[in-house]
Parts: structure tokens; sequence; C-alpha cells
């Protein structure tokens, strides 16, 4: 085997071809996902990525050094070293932790990021602590604030979020989770045991159904942005926002199903065996651990059900927007718009 010097021609030469290929490697379109997001497994892999719950460890440093990188990049600036998966690499460190809109760093709790963690720790303890008002009282509301901060911290640049709209929108999906819980214990007494462990999901279906659409009112007032092909914006549509909604509130009802009803039906065998008798303490780390199992895969798949640039013919949008959109000197027969997650 033949050893090249550092100083060898050889060395030299290779140094040089891989600095042409970085210089001559086409830019990449960090506005738009890695992967394909017009089929299923190219959504789900953008958001396998996105909801990785070790970006929350992620030093300030580190993050910083992600949002040098991907700012540089984008004003086109030469970032000599730096390969196709590096820069990718930066990029998906940056959605994690900063804002799309206000480029601001969002609270650690909000990010899409630490909703695993988050989320299996509170649905854990949801289904461990269900059989008294107090602990459903107690959860329920625990739940319905971390709700109301995702969507605080997640909320639109271009439309925020009022501190009143958002005030509005956590006490009804906290009313309704509540209430929906408090009154379904009291219907399945005279059940067998089992069916009381799945009161929380349906308490949380509830909730989704009542908290989506009040924290995206405004939307179903005012309309969404629709754009043609090209981007170009076309108009707003309430027709697109009910779409979009309805999307999101399925994805999230679908979300929590895994979790919160396979976790029950595993958990009520586990508790009639002498080994958890005998150890009644174990019965909420257990959950929290099968649950954040289930979240772990359920969380980027349900992300990934519909496409995060959605469409609808133009036939299904409203009237006037229709007439306008047929006075264009372009035909367009599909409009898109982003659904939300």
């Amino acid at each position: 085997m033949v050893n090249f010097s550092s100083n060898s021609p050889e060395v030299k030469f290779q140094d040089l071809a891989a600095q042409s290929m970085t210089n001559t490697m086409p830019r990449i379109n960090l506005d738009e996902p890695r992967y394909d997001q017009s089929t299923f497994s190219g959504r789900a892999k953008h958001f396998f990525i996105t909801t990785n719950p070790l970006n929350v460890f992620a030093s300030s440093k580190k993050l910083d050094e992600a949002k040098n990188i991907v700012e540089k990049y984008r004003k086109g600036d030469d970032l000599p070293g730096l390969t196709e998966d590096k820069i990718w690499e930066a990029k998906h460190l940056y959605d994690s932790a900063y804002h799309p809109d206000t480029k601001e760093r969002m609270f650690i709790f909000g990010r899409m990021s630490a909703q695993v963690p988050c989320n299996m720790t509170i649905t854990g303890c949801m289904l461990s602590f269900y059989k008294t008002p107090k602990e459903v009282i107690f959860w329920q509301w625990f739940n319905q604030t971390f709700n109301a901060i995702v969507n605080y911290t997640n909320r639109s640049g271009e439309s925020p979020v009022s501190p009143a709209h958002l005030g509005i929108s956590y006490t009804l999906a906290t009313g309704g989770a509540v209430g929906t819980a408090l009154t379904i214990n009291k219907l399945v007494q005279k059940f067998p045991p089992i069916v009381g462990r799945f009161v929380p999901f349906t308490a949380v279906a509830a909730a989704n159904c009542i908290n989506i659409p009040s924290m995206r009112s405004r939307e179903l007032i005012d309309g969404i942005p629709v754009f043609d092909d090209n981007g170009n914006r076309i108009g707003d549509s309430k027709m697109a926002a009910k779409s979009a909604i309805t999307q999101v509130v399925f994805s999230r009802i679908m979300m929590a199903m895994p979790g919160m009803l396979i976790p029950p039906i595993i958990m009520n065998s586990l508790e009639k065996k002498s080994f958890m008798k005998a150890r009644p303490w174990m019965n909420a780390p257990m959950q929290v651990v099968l649950v954040g199992f289930f979240l772990a895969f359920a969380t980027p798949l349900c992300c990934a059900l519909f496409p995060q640039k959605s469409s609808m013919s133009v036939s299904s949008l409203e009237k006037d927007l229709q007439d306008k959109i047929h006075q264009l000197p372009h035909k367009v027969e599909r409009v898109y718009f982003n659904k939300g997650l």
C-alpha cells in the first residue's frame, strides 16, 4: 500500500477536487423540506426529524451556530467545508428552536421537539390518575395549560394570537375536557373498570375539537391565504380554513389514540399480576414509558397524514373567490394553503 504525505501532489489534487465540488454544489432551497412532501414517506421523514426529542438538549451555543449557518447560507455567503448534510443538519436544528415568522428562539416547552417527552409525562399521569374528581380536574387542567403554551409559542407571526383570544380558547378547552371527563366518569361507574381507563382519551379528543377551532377562529371568520401552483397569493378562503382545521383536529386525535388506548389495556392486565400488586408505585412510571413509546411514532406519523402544503379544488371554494380566480389570466384548477400543525 502506498502512503502519501499531506504535501504530496495526489493529496493536494484531492483537496482541490473536494473544494471544487463544494463550490459547484447546487444551491439548497432551505425554504422547503428536504424530503418530498407529496408522499407520506417523505412527510414522515420530515416530521421524525422535526419532532426529534434530542433537539431539546441542544445547547445555546449549538443553536446559535445553526442559526448562523442558515442565515449566512440564505444570504448566499460562501461556507467552505460544509457539506449538504451539514447544512441540512443545521437547518433542522434551527427549525426545532426558532419561530418561522419572528425568527426568535421559542420557549423550550413549546417547541415541537418537546412534544414527545412532555406529552408522554402528562398523558401517562392522566391515565394513572383518573378515578377521583380531583385527579381528573388537575391533570386535564395541566394538559390544557401545556396545550395553551404550545399554541402560544407556535402562534402565527402574521396573525398573532391575542392574550384575550388565548384565554378564551384555554377556558373553553379546559372546561370541555374537565366536563367531559367528569360526566363520562359518572356514566361508566356501572361498567367494567377497563372502560373507565378510556375516559381520559375521550376528554382529550373533546378538548381538541374545542381548542383548535377556537384558537383558529379568526381563520374561520376571515379565511386563510390560498396560492396557485407558482406560489402567487390569489385570495383568502374560509373553506380552506375549514379544511385545514378539520385535518389538524383529526391528526391530533389520531396522534393521541395509540398512546391513550393501548397502554390502558396493557396496564389492566399487568395490574392483576402479583408483581404489580406488590409495587403499585410503578403504575405511573410504566404508563409514562408506554405512552412515550407510542408517541415517539404516532407524533411524526400523524403529523404526516396530510401534506403541510395542503390543497383543494377551486370548485370547492366560496363562489366569490371562484369568480375572482376565473378572471385570472392563467388557468387555476387547485389552490394551495398551509394547514398548520
